[in-house]
């Protein structure tokens, strides 16, 4: 993860002193393809860093030839890095549709027209199968076990990511004080839980899948993170944002997300889709 951050402000860097001249740098086959070796600077949910970092980047720069430099943190942080111009990119995936609509029109900046809808993944309770409150959570309420003496439980901030705001509206419809949860960055979660320094946290079902930690579901609750793509409006590579998200949602693409857990849906575009770049005509069924 801190290669990431390294390589995004490097990359970051690169780009303040090229200028735009880095686009044009660029080479395209007749078709409007990348032919390779450009940079892509992706910003996505830190609930996809596995699949990101372990085999989506890796394939898709093995694919193409370009590289894929990615950054994961909460959506709703990543949306205030990019309007507050703290963070460069190309790509934004997030995990909230709240959080694009941060980045559309004139008051926000207009770093975003459309984006896709491809996929959502539900909200569960991820727990330390060696923690002394791991039976109790199999045979009791959730909401009783979270609230017992010496329990721990994390979640996330609800002002910086979705996952959080999702886990606020899951203990309140609820009825369970907020305080039964402490909060922690999202990129830290996993790792405080699988350390032992937490009994259980609000995860998401793919993550949690995908990295082995059991579960329980939140009874009737129906909250989900829902999955979305987005080429910047003024991103500095787009032929490399482009490509991208062809891979993203093309087959290849698809086939590692479902072996991460994520539950695929029909790409749905939502904003000006005259906006969007011919190339992904295909792959997001504009036209």
């Amino acid at each position: 993860m801190r290669k990431l951050a390294l390589a995004a402000v490097a990359g970051a860097l690169f780009l303040a002193g090229c200028g735009s001249g880095s686009t044009g740098s660029t080479s395209t086959t007749s078709s409007g393809a990348p032919s390779g070796g450009g940079k892509v600077q992706v910003l996505y949910a830190a609930s996809l860093a596995n699949l990101m970092e372990h085999d989506l980047g890796p394939a898709f720069d093995k694919s193409s030839g370009d590289t894929f430099n990615g950054t994961a943190a909460g959506s709703t942080q990543l949306v205030s890095e990019i309007k507050g111009k703290v963070k460069v990119a190309d790509v934004f995936v997030s995990a909230s549709t709240d959080a694009n609509n941060g980045l559309m029109g004139a008051a926000n900046g207009n770093w975003e027209s459309w984006y896709a809808t491809f996929g959502s993944s539900p909200l569960v309770i991820g727990y330390n199968p060696k923690s002394k409150f791991a039976n109790d959570l199999k045979t009791k309420p959730w909401q009783q076990v979270i609230t017992e003496s010496g329990f721990r439980m994390g979640t996330t901030d609800p002002k910086l990511d979705p996952k959080g705001k999702l886990a606020a509206q899951a203990l309140s419809k609820e009825n369970v004080p907020s305080s039964a949860a402490q909060v922690f960055p999202e990129e830290q979660l996993v790792g405080r839980l699988q350390a032992g320094q937490l009994d259980a946290g609000f995860f998401y079902s793919s993550e949690a899948a995908d990295l082995n930690i059991p579960t329980i579901r939140l009874s009737s609750l129906n909250l989900k993170a829902t999955y979305t793509v987005s080429v910047l409006d003024n991103a500095p590579d787009q032929s490399q944002a482009i490509a991208f998200v062809q891979y993203l949602l093309g087959s290849d693409g698809q086939g590692l997300m479902k072996k991460h857990g994520l539950q695929l849906q029909p790409v749905k575009v939502t904003g000006d889709t005259t906006k969007v770049p011919s190339q992904l005509d295909s792959v997001l069924g504009v036209k």
